[in-house]
């Protein structure tokens, strides 16, 4: 994803929470991950001690691991910074 329209997205994504809760709210992020124990735990990790509910579901086929992750949120900004976040590691795609 480009910058700009990283940007955009954001930007939207922000407006989009800020009509639909009331902050702090709970959030589902929701991630498609290579299965590699290495890249599930640095997604882990970037959600250790802030109380959330981490659910990791393997492909059928072993390939893919899904992770689902249900922790309250300060704010749509802290939404957003823990998607660039996870946007860091290699492979990562956001749902």
């Amino acid at each position: 994803m480009d910058p700009k329209n990283s940007a955009e997205f954001y930007q939207k994504l922000k407006s989009q929470l800020e009509e639909t809760s009331t902050w702090p709210s709970k959030y589902l992020y929701k991630f498609i991950v290579p299965s590699q124990p290495e890249k599930i735990h640095q997604i882990t990790q970037i959600f250790d001690n802030i109380g959330a509910v981490i659910v990791n579901k393997e492909s059928s086929k072993g390939t893919y691991t899904s992770v689902s992750i249900t922790v309250v949120m300060k704010s749509p900004d802290a939404v957003i910074e823990k998607y660039k976040e996870v946007g860091a590691v290699e492979g990562v795609i956001s749902l």
